[in-house]
């Protein structure tokens, strides 16, 4: 009884043995495969980045002339409402 526990240790032991230098090379290659897309995803976001802020950069742009022009068009309506008729049609 004894000789068969330790025969299956054994076994146990050299299977794992085998296993860990069969497949060493495996998980090497996966690992230099792991880094190499993780590398390549974190540059990506720096592209994507970049053409998010300049896309905003644009938006808040043309908000801003949006907001000039709205500020311009209420001056004009306070004026005609308060002070009468502008531009061409007082002449």
């Amino acid at each position: 009884m004894a000789w068969e526990f330790i025969a299956r240790i054994s076994i146990v032991f050299i299977l794992t043995v085998g296993g860990v230098i069969l497949l060493q090379p495996v998980m090497t290659r996966l690992g230099a495969l792991l880094d190499a897309l993780a590398l390549q995803k974190t540059s990506a976001p720096d592209d994507e980045n970049r053409r998010l802020r300049n896309t905003v950069e644009t938006m808040n742009e043309r908000l801003t002339l949006m907001e000039e022009r709205l500020d311009f068009t209420e001056r004009l309506i306070g004026r005609g409402g308060a002070g009468g008729r502008t531009g061409s049609e007082d002449q």
